[in-house]
């Protein structure tokens, strides 16, 4: 299923661990904070787990949604909607 991971992390260090967490779970960035890409239910709990693990509840802020393609698909994207330097082909095939 698709996921968007998005975070607000106080920390470059943390941030910086909870990007490449998402780079290795397969995912692909649309945003400085925001990645998209196709993940398992499983593969998203272990994402889940290992940015837990990472950050401080108290400060910092992960919002992790998986959503059907068909959703997806009803999204709408309004100006630029994503930084073209940070995309991939990939995720543009998303919205074809």
């Amino acid at each position: 299923m698709l996921t968007w991971v998005m975070y607000d992390i106080v920390k470059d260090k943390i941030r910086n661990k909870v990007s490449k967490c998402c780079e290795q779970a397969g995912i692909y960035r649309v945003q400085y904070s925001v990645f998209l890409g196709e993940m398992s239910r499983t593969k998203c709990k272990e994402l889940s787990c290992q940015i837990e693990e990472l950050i401080n509840p108290e400060i910092d802020r992960v919002y992790i949604f998986p959503m059907c393609n068909e959703d997806f698909k009803s999204c709408q994207l309004l100006g630029q909607a994503f930084d073209p330097a940070l995309i991939t082909d990939e995720i543009k095939a998303f919205f074809l």
